[in-house]
C-alpha cells in the first residue's frame, strides 16, 4: 500500500553504503523504520533530507507483515533551521525526541502525540526561551499525553515543603512512600503552574543551583517507574552539559 503522510525522524543510522534506515513518527502509522535507498549519495533526492527532528511530508510503500517499510519520496513540511545552528536547541531536540520515541510502541498510532511533537519542534525553533526551561514541560505534558499525567494534591503551599510521590504522580505537602521525591520551592512552583494555567510565566522561574538539572532528572524517574523499557537517553551527554551551564 502507497502511503503519504507526515512524518518526523527520531534516528538515522547508515545502512550498507549508500542507504539509510531511519525511524521516524508518522501521522497516519505511529513509529516505524523506513528504508531510504542511496540517501547516502550526494546526488539522491532523499540526501540531506533523513535528519533527525526534520518534519518531512513522506511517500513509502507499507505491508504490515514488513518490519522495515520503503521510502520513496520525501519534502520538508517545514524547514526548522533554527534547530541546526543553534547548539542548545539542536541537543533539547534532539533529547526529547529520544524520550518521545521511547514512550511509543511500535506502529503505535497516536495523533494527539504527532501533533504535539510537530508543535514542540516549531516552538523550540522559533522560541527565544532558553531551551533546557522547556525540557520540564514538555515531560509533564508527555506525561499527561501518554496517561501518566501529574497529580496536584490539596493544601499545596508556598511556605511547606513539597513532594512528588513517583508512584502515584501526586504533588502533594506529604511525604507518602519511600518512593516520594522532596522538592524545590521553585520544582513545585514550576510544576503547579504547568499543571494549572500552562501560563508563559512558568519561563520567567529562575533555577538555582542544580535545580533544573535535578527537575528533569525527578520527571525522567517518574517516567521509569511508570512505564515499562524507558531508558537512559544517548542524547544526553550533550543535553547535560547545557543544563549543567543553565545554572
Amino acid at each position: 500500500m502507497i502511503t503519504h503522510t507526515e512524518a518526523v525522524i527520531f534516528r538515522s543510522v547508515d545502512y550498507q553504503e549508500t542507504s539509510k534506515i531511519v525511524t521516524v513518527l508518522t501521522r497516519e502509522h505511529g513509529k516505524i523504520a523506513l528504508i531510504a535507498k542511496g540517501a547516502k549519495k550526494p546526488k539522491n533526492k532523499l540526501s540531506g533530507l533523513i535528519e533527525v527532528g526534520n518534519w518531512l511530508d513522506m511517500v513509502y510503500y507499507y505491508k504490515e507483515s514488513r518490519s522495515v517499510q520503503i521510502l520513496t519520496e520525501a519534502s520538508y513540511v517545514k524547514k526548522l533551521m533554527n534547530l541546526r545552528v543553534d547548539f542548545e536547541k539542536m541537543a533539547t531536540m534532539t533529547s526529547a525526541l529520544e524520550l518521545i520515541s521511547q514512550l511509543l510502541h511500535d506502529n503505535e498510532v497516536n495523533k494527539p502525540l504527532f501533533d504535539f511533537t510537530v508543535k514542540i519542534l516549531q516552538w523550540l525553533s522559533e522560541t527565544d526561551i532558553h531551551p533546557p526551561l522547556l525540557f520540564p514541560y514538555l515531560q509533564i505534558r508527555l506525561a499527561s499525553l501518554t496517561g501518566i499525567g501529574l497529580r496536584l494534591g490539596e493544601n499545596i503551599a508556598n511556605n511547606k515543603a513539597n513532594f512528588l510521590n513517583i508512584e502515584t504522580g501526586l504533588i502533594s505537602n506529604k511525604q507518602v512512600t519511600a518512593h516520594t521525591i522532596k522538592l524545590s520551592y521553585r520544582q513545585a512552583q514550576f510544576l503547579v503552574t504547568a499543571l494549572k494555567s500552562r501560563s508563559s510565566k512558568l519561563f520567567d522561574i529562575s533555577f538555582k543551583g542544580s535545580e533544573l538539572k535535578s527537575l528533569v532528572e525527578c520527571l525522567d524517574r517518574y517516567f521509569k517507574y511508570q512505564v515499562e523499557g524507558i531508558r537512559e537517553r544517548k542524547s544526553d551527554a550533550i543535553f547535560e552539559q547545557i543544563l549543567q551551564e543553565a545554572t
